[in-house]
């Protein structure tokens, strides 16, 4: 079952601890400068919700040459008193552990089910490494549905800055929530908790030698539970700050990862979408409320500039499954109209990604090629996004997102028809 290898001095670690209740998570990755804070968050909530819980915290680690693990080994909480009026205190296990593998979130997840599964554990967390604004509270949100109202899978729900988070709002939640009928706000959110017996199945899965392993790992997460019918809700975390990152080096690698592991689980979970109409909302736990979010700076105009030279240079590949009215609203209308009036509509954008699924599914282009085509599609998309919300509250966004993920439930059947052959993939008989 298991491949990965787990130092000897970790072993015995383990041999001692023999099992436990609970497991927390961390992978990391050069995370110095933060994960002190994530530790003691964690040790914190474990602390105050959970004091008669055996908990174990496992810190999978990537070759960080920052100091990160020896800032998991010095974080801690000495003095209790000043955060708690009363507490049951219990040793607090703490272990950092070289993942192997492919580099990548994957790899450090498959190591942290392992040992979830070698500790019988009954509940397991998995929280971010540059996270600012966890407190002790996401562990008891994260965990407590697992622990006492016997959900598999708890997927974090945040508030987040209007222009953070795009891939998920412009194309994983709309996609997901499409396919497979579950309103879950954060698909590929980054701090979920599962049961012992979901971390398991996960484990049982042919896919830690895959792109999986890098960037894929939460949406492969989120839709193998809702998929294979686990019992899945979400909770409310608040506001979610971590460090950021620069959209010109990360997007295209990510974009690529996250939205290949979203059509490849098209490919084997068609026989469960097929028949999905519609969505309904899941369970949410915690109380709502309104934060305080950094601002997310961005440049529309650049955006767009993208957007049409990415137009100038891909415009034969997407000719080869796009409808001709499609491909010529963007190569022609998109290319010319001022950078005020750039509009990709909701139903045009869901049609798009639909035709890229198609395309993706039908093999008929290099599927490396295909997927990152897609990205001066996906930066219009978002440019578009940014100008129509630019003076809209955060309740008007949301509202907006809604509108979206609608237009992706009313085209679905477009996808069905051409997935199953029965008209060309560019419209014809």
């Amino acid at each position: 079952m298991t491949n990965t290898k787990i130092a000897e001095e970790v072993q015995e670690r383990l041999a001692v601890i023999t099992e436990a209740d609970i497991l927390v998570g961390i992978p990391s990755y050069n995370n110095a400068g933060t994960i002190g804070h994530v530790v003691r968050a964690v040790q914190a909530g474990l602390a105050k919700y959970f004091p008669e819980k055996k908990s174990v915290l496992i810190n999978s680690d990537g070759g960080s040459t920052d100091g990160t693990v020896e800032a998991v080994h010095k974080a801690s909480i000495e003095d209790f008193h000043s955060i708690f009026v009363t507490h049951n205190k219990r040793d607090f296990l703490k272990i950092s552990i070289p993942y192997h593998g492919i580099p990548g979130k994957g790899s450090a997840f498959r190591t942290i089910f392992e040992i979830a599964k070698r500790l019988s554990v009954k509940a397991c967390a998995v929280v971010d490494a540059d996270l600012r604004s966890i407190t002790p509270e996401w562990i008891d949100l994260l965990l407590r549905p697992v622990i006492e109202l016997n959900y598999d899978y708890v997927a974090p729900y945040y508030l987040r800055h209007k222009y953070d988070g795009t891939i998920t709002n412009s194309f994983i939640y709309p996609v997901t929530r499409a396919l497979y009928g579950k309103r879950i706000r954060q698909p590929i959110g980054g701090d979920f908790a599962f049961s012992g017996d979901l971390a398991s199945f996960f484990l049982e899965k042919d896919v830690w030698d895959t792109d999986v392993a890098k960037y894929g790992i939460d949406i492969w997460m989120t839709t193998t539970a809702v998929a294979n019918h686990f019992r899945v809700c979400q909770s409310f975390l608040g506001a979610k700050i971590h460090d950021a990152k620069d959209p010109a080096t990360d997007l295209s690698g990510m974009l690529y990862q996250v939205i290949g592991s979203t059509f490849d689980l098209m490919e084997i979970y068609h026989d469960v979408w097929k028949n999905i109409k519609g969505s309904e909302p899941v369970s949410t736990f915690g109380f709502r409320y309104a934060v305080g979010l950094e601002p997310v700076i961005v440049n529309y105009e650049k955006m767009i500039e993208k957007f049409r030279l990415g137009a100038k240079e891909l415009s034969s590949i997407w000719k080869n499954f796009m409808p001709g009215d499609l491909h010529d609203f963007i190569h022609n209308e998109l290319s010319s109209v001022p950078a005020q009036s750039f509009n990709i509509p909701d139903d045009v954008w869901a049609e798009i990604v639909y035709y890229f699924a198609l395309a993706y599914h039908g093999k008929k282009i290099n599927r490396e090629h295909l997927l990152k085509s897609l990205t001066p599609l996906y930066i219009g998309r978002v440019a578009s996004f940014v100008i129509d919300t630019w003076n809209s509250s955060a309740a008007e966004v949301e509202e907006k997102i809604e509108n979206l993920c609608i237009s992706f439930e009313n085209k679905k059947d477009l996808l069905i028809k051409h997935w199953e052959g029965k008209t060309d993939l560019k419209g014809e008989k």
